[in-house]
């Protein structure tokens, strides 16, 4: 028996039969889809780096079931960059060196959006800290990550104000 969902995938609404209704948003999103940019790390939702964004909310997507997200909007690191142009997040982890081996920089961009979107981080680095803490990097890589964090979202309400006006 097969189980039909729907989701929509970084702006592209997917069709998709499940043979297995146990698959998580995780294995669906890389085995199925090829959206290999969110990583399976520890595989128990204590690492981040499968961290996406489903709804606006961060989610870890190898503890969630694809099923039980029928009808949701998914985002992924690949869906970030617009036009050729990386999201703000991304360019400022570039410019910070917020990653070394990269392996869980997809899900620390994916939870600096969200956080971001969730108008948590603000411009306390304690706090962007505090609401990254979810995502850990083995490489140390933590106050690059905080300075992009801080510091894209100083472009981000810059650019927000610049269009207001």
């Amino acid at each position: 028996m097969t189980l039909a969902i729907r989701l929509t995938v970084n702006g592209a609404p997917r069709e998709l039969d499940l043979d297995d209704p146990r698959v998580t948003l995780l294995d669906l999103l890389r085995k199925r889809l090829h959206l290999t940019g969110t990583k399976k790390g520890c595989d128990r939702g204590q690492c981040g780096a499968c961290t996406v964004l489903v709804d606006g909310r961060r989610v870890n997507s190898c503890l969630t079931l694809a099923a039980s997200h029928d009808g949701a909007a998914v985002e992924t690191i690949e869906g970030l960059a617009l036009d050729g142009n990386l999201h703000p997040v991304q360019q400022a982890f570039i410019e910070h060196d917020g990653f070394q081996c990269g392996f869980c920089t997809p899900g620390q961009i994916m939870s600096a959006v969200g956080l971001m979107r969730e108008a948590q981080a603000g411009d306390d680095p304690e706090r962007v800290r505090e609401c990254m803490s979810g995502n850990l990097c083995r490489c140390g890589a933590y106050v690059g990550i905080t300075e992009a964090v801080l510091d894209a979202q100083r472009r981000i309400a810059g650019s927000a104000k610049g269009e207001a006006a």
